[in-house]
């Protein structure tokens, strides 16, 4: 099963990102109840090690942590794939992270090593003609400084991730609650 461990967006966040989406020419927009945050991604896993990571993460302590927006830009710089807002690396964000992925070891899931750029995915470009992108910077740069509070996040989740030609289907499988630090 294709599966990742995540953050949901802070619900002040859901009309400001659809706003942003709507600015977007084609793409396939992410759903505002699809819009999340990796911390893992976790590839195709069998059911056992997702159990046992879910198992980690329910008895571990995870810590909260704050999402602060940073700026809109595009993933891909010859040829963008998405249109997403980077988030602030934050010590706290970058700790939940290295403990959520650690869990995944524990597990048994093999993690590549890559650079943490956390960030929320509003538009991917698959596929997509040159005449589909050719806009972007200029779009991107009206967009303009993100206009949302940092906020607090008090669970993280695991995820099933089904590929479709219109993007993926995501289905909640855990949820973690997260202390206050």
């Amino acid at each position: 099963m294709r599966a990742f461990v995540g953050l949901s967006v802070p619900t002040e966040w859901i009309g400001p990102l659809v706003t942003a989406q709507g600015r977007m020419r084609g793409g396939n927009r992410v759903a505002p109840d699809d819009l999340h945050v990796t911390l893992a991604f976790l590839d195709d896993q069998p059911e056992q090690r997702l159990e046992a990571l879910s198992d980690t993460l329910s008895a571990k302590r995870l810590a909260a942590a704050t999402l602060r927006p940073l700026a809109f830009a595009a993933l891909g710089a010859r040829k963008p794939r998405a249109v997403v807002l980077d988030l602030m690396p934050g010590a706290d964000l970058t700790a939940l992270r290295e403990t959520v992925r650690n869990a995944a070891r524990s597990a048994g899931i093999d993690l590549p090593c890559e650079r943490f750029r956390p960030h929320v995915t509003l538009v991917r470009f698959p596929n997509s003609a040159p005449s589909e992108t050719s806009d972007l910077p200029a779009t991107i740069s009206r967009l303009g400084v993100p206009s949302m509070p940092q906020a607090p996040v008090t669970g993280a989740m695991l995820w099933s991730s089904v590929l479709t030609p219109r993007g993926p289907i995501y289905e909640p499988l855990a949820a973690y609650p997260l202390r206050a630090a």
